[in-house]
């Protein structure tokens, strides 16, 4: 078994300033997710700003025409690979014990993921306005409320989620979500090498 510890805060986990951490490593491939996030709620941040000042440009409507593919793709295969793979492993690691604990923080996690989605889609139809030119800017409201939701929800995921999947999850089991991944991705290349950055 790979020696792991639990993360200190910030988390601290191999490859976690790398750009893409591989499949191989898919506690750290999750928390690289999580920086490209908050990249892309900087880049949100940004725009807002930007249509406020500048009004709508062709390079507004290419940051938000970025945001959508980033959002529409990267960020469901992000809730999917915790949803359909880490959170069912770890409430199987711990048949048998008593796992309430561990059931209300996964559920908890889900129902953000839902909120994320909720908000997400009503941003989204702002944001292709701007790439149509069809609105000059992005309600401050709404633009704050999503991306303080993402923070927090990856702060929480970051203390609490990926220090307890190290602890608690075997080798095998960390290859198997590993994979899931992988193939949630498509993401092969020719001599079976992976393609961790669209993750």
């Amino acid at each position: 078994m790979r020696e792991r510890t639990a993360p200190a805060k910030p988390l601290d986990l191999p490859g976690h300033s790398a750009p893409a951490a591989g499949f191989e490593v898919p506690l750290e491939m999750l928390a690289a997710c999580h920086g490209r996030v908050q990249a892309q709620c900087a880049t949100l941040r940004r725009l807002a700003a930007h249509l406020a000042r500048q009004g709508v440009d062709q390079q507004a409507q290419d940051a938000a025409a970025a945001l959508m593919r980033y959002f529409d793709t990267s960020a469901v295969h992000h809730h999917a690979d915790e949803e359909v793979d880490l959170f069912p492993a770890l409430i199987e690691s711990m048949a048998g014990s008593d796992a309430v604990c561990l059931r209300q923080l996964t559920a908890s996690l889900a129902a953000e993921h839902r909120e994320l989605e909720q908000r997400w889609r009503a941003l989204r139809r702002r944001l292709e306005q701007v790439t149509r030119a069809d609105a000059t800017t992005l309600p401050d409201d709404e633009v704050h409320d999503f991306i303080d939701l993402y923070e927090r929800h990856i702060a929480r995921e970051e203390a609490e989620l990926l220090p307890m999947a190290g602890r608690l999850l075997s080798d095998a089991e960390l290859d198997r979500i590993g994979q899931a991944m992988r193939a949630r991705r498509g993401a092969f290349e020719p001599g079976g090498r992976s393609d961790a950055s669209t993750a």
